[in-house]
């Protein structure tokens, strides 16, 4: 899988090979290592770098999401060339309206805004709880909540368009 990562407004190319053990090659920009990884409850992943160990937090909040690393905290931003999403932020079609989808079957456990309301990109909009884990789904862009279509209670199908950010 090629990653291209910005760490600090530098662009790095990432590429993970993952081995039959469980464990990766990775190439980074051009220098390649061993990396066995293992996730010790979601957000945390002990990482195993060329014999030497790491804890890696990851950190997704409102701002920009960053990994601590140590007592070190590194913010980035990933480019998938291959995604849509990414592919048309860059030509600048994520104006308009923009749908908010349910990403599993699940059950709506509270509305954090309102219809009318303005919201922030990667603002709270509402939560979902799938096999007992809930799930915030934030604003894609800054905006107004145009329409929520559903309630607390309400049960959703993966796909279902809970609201739309105008």
């Amino acid at each position: 899988m090629k990653i291209e990562l910005e760490i600090d407004g530098r662009l790095r190319k990432l590429d993970l090979h993952p081995q039959d053990n469980g464990s990766y090659t990775v190439e980074l920009d051009g220098r390649s290592f061993a990396v066995d990884a293992h996730l010790l409850r979601p957000g945390i992943l002990s990482l195993l770098i060329e014999g030497r160990a790491f804890r890696c937090v990851l950190e997704h909040g409102p701002a920009e999401p960053a990994i601590h690393l140590e007592t070190t905290r590194i913010i980035y931003r990933i480019e998938d060339p291959r995604s849509l999403k990414s592919r048309r932020a860059h030509l600048g079609a994520a104006d308009g309206p923009r749908p908010i989808k349910a990403p599993m079957p699940g059950r709506v456990v509270r509305l954090l805004a309102a219809a009318g309301d303005q919201v922030e990109a990667n603002q709270g909009i509402l939560v979902i709880e799938a096999m007992k884990m809930q799930n915030e789904l934030k604003a894609p862009k800054a905006g107004r909540v145009s329409g929520l279509r559903v309630a607390p209670g309400d049960t959703v199908s993966a796909g279902d368009v809970l609201a739309v950010i105008e």
